[in-house]
């Protein structure tokens, strides 16, 4: 007497790991051979810092010192807004087109896709932030104390921020308009509370408190730090630090809003 058995039902794919080197270069690949075709958007990211710096050089080509007393905190801000916009955008259109629905369909980790995305806009960030520093300290004359190898440090941590940032944000904006207008919500306060136009310990006590939570705070206070000092300073790694972390913090929430949206 012979007996059958039912078939097993197949198996549910296996879901991928957290990380994955080669699921995460090949994500960062197909971001920067999308952006290969868009030179608007690749001249946005490493030339406008670079136009904005030069300038405001010679805005205040009559008083030098006060370049070299803003320019360097500039050199952070501008590579930061600018990767806020254009990885905002970015991303948001991938969101609003059925990209990353049908690749969160495929056997692929959110933290490959948000890592793919932060390593594509990274490099970008490194040539941004290395052409903005040469042109602040070699062309321009920005007169620096300590090393110009810390200034474009902080400058590339301050870009990954902004790309951290503007991933997070397209999470929340339903066009590219409404992305463009989260500048304002985001940036904008760091932007007038970094101790950038004031310094942070003559502000209001409430909005002193509210800086010293805000990344870019610490941005400014870096770069003022190379300013400054010749050495190391343990304040600018710190300062280096909370950016780096604040960094990370924004990408993981940012893979946090990687989910499947159906019509």
């Amino acid at each position: 007497m012979s007996t059958t058995t039912a078939p097993h039902a197949p198996h549910a794919p296996r879901a991928p790991r957290a990380l994955s080197a080669a699921r995460t270069t090949a994500t960062a690949a197909r971001v920067l051979r999308q952006l290969r075709h868009d030179p608007r958007t690749i001249a946005l990211m490493l030339l406008v810092p670079c136009v904005m710096l030069l300038l405001l050089r010679y805005v205040f080509d009559g008083s030098p010192r006060t370049f070299d007393n803003i320019g360097a905190s500039l050199l952070g801000i501008f590579p930061l807004i600018t990767m806020f916009l254009v990885t905002s955008i970015a991303t948001l259109r991938e969101r609003t087109s059925g990209t990353l629905e049908r690749l969160l369909a495929m056997p692929l980790g959110k933290g490959d896709l948000i890592a793919g995305y932060a390593l594509a806009f990274g490099a970008l960030a490194t040539v941004q932030s290395a052409l903005a520093t040469g042109l602040a300290v070699w062309f321009l004359g920005l007169d620096v104390t300590g090393s110009p190898w810390l200034l474009l440090l902080v400058a590339l941590l301050d870009a990954l921020l902004g790309t951290a940032l503007g991933l997070f944000v397209s999470a929340f904006a339903a066009s590219e308009f409404q992305a463009v207008q989260f500048m304002p919500a985001v940036i904008f306060p760091q932007l007038l509370l970094c101790g950038l136009f004031t310094p942070r310990s003559d502000m209001h006590p409430v909005l002193e408190a509210v800086s010293d939570v805000l990344p870019m705070s610490y941005a400014v206070d870096a770069m003022n730090e190379v300013l400054r000092h010749t050495d190391v300073t343990t304040t600018f790694v710190r300062d280096a630090l909370i950016v780096a972390g604040c960094a990370l913090l924004v990408l993981g929430l940012g893979a946090a809003t990687l989910r499947r949206r159906t019509a």
